[in-house]
């Protein structure tokens, strides 16, 4: 079988599932039998630990400031927003609208009259409230959450926040308190709004890496290289990102500690070097690379150490991703059927199977973190596009999670497994979204340039 054809970027030739697996573009199509998946009859995918559990009835008063202070004024706000908007994003909660609630809001415990938070028009379970106030020059948030149904025993959290007087900390306090109130009422699982997005922005008119909250704020770059710097891809305890580069011309592997802010050591192998990904230890780095002739997987060493050849193909081998429970299969992309498919292997490169069957070009696996779904993209007919699908390993049952809304490509998981970023140009213009992971609740994150190729910290 031949190897693809080949396109250029700079001075490098790239094959051209290698260049659509870097710039999100997908290049080499076949036709293929159309695989029907319909709304209609589209699995409802169960995320988290909820099982498919109704929703949380949760109410959430404005925070009332405990002064007249300007400065304390604009931060509750700014907290407020916060901490309504992480609710609503959570998935698990239906927030009463504010508009059935009692006009004086409560700010203490004695406050709080049952009736008129469990009784229509309310009808709550869960009430969240509290106050703000300036101490000691530092802002004080003192936050509950009671259960309005349960008046002889009500209290399921009580917590009182200290924090700078300004943007940051404050919004870094509404997504604590947010955070407490998922884990609590989640099934144990952590919130994600303290989590960060990586991705690649082409704002300044580079391919940079760049960095954001979960929500889309805070966006700011990692590198400022002028060259093209793409896949971003956290390690597993977030200290570091591992990305691929041409800020030397060939394409490599970079590694950017975000405790130092430099670089770490990784070697420069000749050939082409892309698409890193973290085993789930951390110890490990698997990677495309083109230094024994065909682009094929590598594992080396966090050091890049101890190098070891996994696949053996006259084609395309890329973008690798391991299990992130076991550590022990890798999932990657070829085209040695004739065009991009998605495949599973051990980690030592044996026990090789196909995991999409159903024809057209699927790429870009990201495995969910009980390792029981795989998301990816598929163009399942050479006339269709680009969207994001969901697997399940077991059974093989496929659900497509976008329709009809320009091409949504490079699916990535939350850590809590209720969520995906993705990018998509359903504005215009390719943008980095959020969605949840039954395909939901879809929330624009970036606006200013071109985003793509997101990778959600763990």
């Amino acid at each position: 079988m031949k190897s693809p054809a080949s396109a250029k970027a700079g001075s490098i030739r790239i094959p051209k599932l290698v260049l659509a697996a870097l710039l999100g573009t997908a290049l080499a199509i076949v036709a293929a039998p159309f695989l029907t998946c319909s709304r209609a009859r589209a699995q409802q995918i169960t995320v988290g630990t909820s099982s498919g559990a109704p929703r949380i009835k949760i109410a959430v008063t404005e925070f009332q400031p405990q002064s007249t202070d300007a400065n304390l004024t604009s931060l509750t706000q700014e907290f407020n927003s916060v901490l309504w908007n992480d609710l609503d994003n959570a998935g698990i909660f239906d927030l009463v609208s504010r508009s059935f609630y009692p006009v004086k809001p409560p700010i203490a415990p004695a406050d709080v009259v049952f009736d008129q938070w469990a009784n229509p028009p309310v009808s709550t379970q869960m009430l969240a409230y509290g106050k703000t106030e300036i101490l000691n020059q530092n802002l004080v948030v003192t936050a509950y959450l009671y259960d309005v149904k349960n008046p002889g025993n009500p209290s399921v959290l009580a917590k009182r926040y200290v924090a700078t007087l300004d943007e940051i900390s404050t919004r870094q306090v509404a997504h604590t308190f947010a955070n407490e109130i998922v884990q609590t009422l989640g099934g144990g699982l952590p919130g994600i709004a303290l989590t960060k997005i990586a991705f690649v922005s082409k704002r300044t008119g580079h391919d940079e890496i760049y960095v954001m909250d979960y929500d889309g704020f805070n966006q700011h770059p990692i590198t400022s290289y002028g060259s093209l710097s793409l896949t971003p891809r956290w390690s597993p305890d977030n200290s570091k990102l591992a990305f691929t580069s041409y800020v030397s011309g060939n394409p490599e592997i970079l590694i950017y500690s975000m405790l130092s802010h430099h670089l770490l050591p990784f070697p420069k192998y000749p050939g082409l070097n892309v698409t890193p990904a973290w085993s789930p230890d951390g110890k490990k780095i698997a990677f495309c690379s083109s230094l024994g002739g065909d682009p094929e997987i590598y594992v080396s060493n966090a050091d890049g150490s101890g190098l070891q050849r996994l696949t053996f193909s006259p084609t395309v081998d890329i973008s690798p991703v391991w299990n992130p429970k076991t550590g022990a299969e890798i999932a990657f992309v070829s085209d040695r059927s004739g065009s991009p498919q998605i495949y599973i292997m051990n980690s030592d490169g044996s026990n090789l199977r196909r995991l999409i069957t159903g024809g057209g070009d699927a790429s870009e696996p990201a495995w969910s973190p009980d390792a029981q779904f795989m998301a990816f993209e598929w163009r399942v007919s050479e006339t269709g596009t680009y969207d994001a699908y969901l697997i399940d390993i077991a059974s093989g049952q496929i659900t497509q999670l976008t329709h009809d809304a320009g091409r949504n490509e490079h699916p990535t998981w939350s850590p809590d497994g209720r969520h995906l970023v993705f990018e998509s140009t359903r504005g215009g213009s390719r943008e980095v979204w959020m969605m949840l992971a039954n395909g939901s609740n879809p929330k624009q994150l970036t606006t200013q340039g071109e985003n793509w190729n997101p990778n959600w910290s763990n």
